[in-house]
Order: C-alpha cells, then sequence, then structure tokens
C-alpha cells in the first residue's frame, strides 16, 4: 500500500488527525480509478465527479494541482501493472459535532496493486433500500457503513457485491458498481433520478456501446427485471463490465441487526459460467476503447 497525506509519502506512522471530520462524522469524498501501467485511467473523469461531489457537501471545489503533487507521489514509488487508485477530501480537523472549520481539508491519496478481476461473479440482492432521496444521493462520500452493511450480507452467501433497490423499490446500483441488464436484446440500466451513482465506468459503457450501435436504455427498472434478463452485468472502475453468474437473494438479515427485514420479490438465478454475448462484446469493446484512451 503507497499512502500520501497532504505533500508526503507516509508508512506506518500517524499521518491522520483523531479529530478530522473524515474520520468523526464521516465528512469527505473521494473517487477510486483503475491504474493501467502506472496512469490512472479516465483520471479527468473522475476529479469532475470529486467537484460534484464536494459541491453537494458545500466543500471548497477540487485543488487539482495538490491531489496531483499525491498521485504522482504514490505512482512514482515503483511499478503498478493494474492496481487502484484511491483519492478522497475531507473537511479537515474539526470539533466534534456536525460543525465544520470552514477552509480546512485534508487531501489523501492511496494506491495498491491488485490482481486483474475476473470477467464474471455473484453477487446477492439484499433487503435494504438506497436513499435516493437523501442529502448524500448521487454524491460519492465517505459515508460509507451503508455499504458495508450490504456487502457483508452479499458475502455470506458467497457473493462479491451487493444490489439494493431504492426507497421506491426500483432497481438502484451496487455498493460500489451499476446494474445493467438485458431484456429482448436491449441493455437497460437505471435512470440516475433512481438514485445510483453516476459511475463513470457506466457512463463509457452507455456511450461506447451506443457508438457501436447498440440500443442502451436508462430507465427506472423494477427489481423484478432481475427475474427476466437475459444477461446481468455490473460496472465499476475496478472491474470494467463483468458479468453476473448467480444472482442470490440474502433474505431476513437477522444476524446483522437483528431486524426482520422483507426479502426484495427476485428470485435467485443462475446465469451462466462465463459473459453472455451481449456482455462479451460490452467487454470487448470496453478494453478496446479503453487502450486506445487512457483519459477519455
Amino acid at each position: 500500500m503507497r499512502v500520501w497525506v497532504d505533500g508526503r509519502l507516509v508508512g506506518d506512522e500517524p499521518s491522520f488527525s483523531a479529530l478530522d471530520h473524515g474520520i468523526t462524522v464521516g465528512d469527505g469524498v473521494f473517487e477510486t480509478g483503475k491504474v493501467e501501467d502506472g496512469v490512472l485511467f479516465a483520471a479527468d473523469r473522475h476529479h469532475e465527479r470529486m467537484d460534484r461531489s464536494l459541491a453537494g457537501l458545500g466543500l471548497p471545489p477540487l485543488d487539482r494541482a495538490r491531489l496531483q503533487e499525491g498521485i504522482d507521489a504514490v505512482l512514482s514509488v515503483g511499478p503498478m501493472p493494474f492496481g487502484r487508485l484511491r483519492y478522497t477530501v475531507t473537511a479537515g480537523p474539526g470539533p466534534l459535532g456536525s460543525e465544520r472549520v470552514p477552509g480546512a481539508t485534508t487531501y489523501l491519496v492511496t494506491a495498491q496493486q491488485q490482481q486483474r478481476p475476473a470477467a464474471t461473479t455473484e453477487v446477492a440482492v439484499v433487503p435494504w433500500a438506497r436513499n435516493d432521496v437523501g442529502a448524500l444521493a448521487g454524491l460519492k462520500t465517505t459515508s460509507y457503513a451503508d455499504n458495508v452493511v450490504a456487502l457483508a450480507a452479499a458475502k455470506q452467501v458467497g457473493a462479491s457485491e451487493a444490489i439494493l433497490p431504492n426507497t421506491a423499490g426500483l432497481l438502484c446500483e451496487g455498493t460500489g458498481s451499476n446494474v445493467f441488464v438485458v431484456v429482448g436484446g436491449v441493455v437497460r440500466t437505471p435512470s440516475l433520478r433512481s438514485g445510483p451513482l453516476a459511475g463513470v465506468t457506466r457512463a463509457l459503457t452507455i456511450e461506447w456501446l451506443q457508438a457501436e450501435g447498440l440500443e442502451v436504455v436508462e430507465e427506472d427498472l423494477p427489481m423484478s427485471v432481475l427475474d427476466e434478463a437475459e444477461e446481468v452485468w455490473i460496472t465499476s472502475s475496478t472491474r470494467d463490465v463483468c458479468a453476473v453468474g448467480r444472482l442470490h437473494v440474502t433474505g431476513p438479515a437477522t444476524t446483522l441487526g437483528g431486524r426482520e427485514l422483507a426479502a426484495p420479490p427476485v428470485r435467485p438465478r443462475s446465469l451462466g459460467e462465463g459473459p453472455g454475448p451481449v456482455g462479451r462484446l460490452a467487454r470487448e469493446v470496453f478494453a478496446r476503447r479503453a487502450a486506445a484512451d487512457p483519459n477519455p
């Protein structure tokens, strides 16, 4: 793990204030991108989304020069053929309550080499809803405890990702991914009205598939679409386009808080050992276009 905090590379020594608002109240935003051969993919799109998240929290705009110093520092340590880079901006040190100290921000950049993800994975539908009408809807913030609980439930049934409905019972997103389905040969994905994060890989997948002549529709989708879809994929910055081979339903999550919650109206399904025909095409298109332009 390579770590840079406010101007210096750090090891195991203390590097963050215990009073930082990112720690005390989760007051901050972050971005995660993939690193290919030492280069952060789609950097400008990630920076632009962070600016939207900062504005949504009422924090100052992204200082790109300050951020780039951190990115250069963690990527210059040594070769990184493939990896994950995460950068975080918090509201800086502040009081123990929700009030902020104006103008105090902390910048953190981390990077880690990792294995390339598989082309297929298993996901689980969990019985919690994504809050699509809250103050943080559509923002990539460090307030991630909801996702931690949902992903833990998915892991209990052997899945690598959890899929959530929104408060209206519509298909929304994963804890760190967007969802696509193929129905009647048409690629469909929840509209941003449904409350998912506007994923960088989501946007590129839509743009590039449409440029290749495929029909891609953004719309409100019922959870039941997971029952009828010929293919289901998830997209994220480190997975690119990843097919869902098996869909689990967790049921009441009594071991994660003791509350009896009704399972979403989705049946467990097996969707095959590998990507379907449209998913294979989507993976090929994404890989080809990403290789041609590292900052699309």
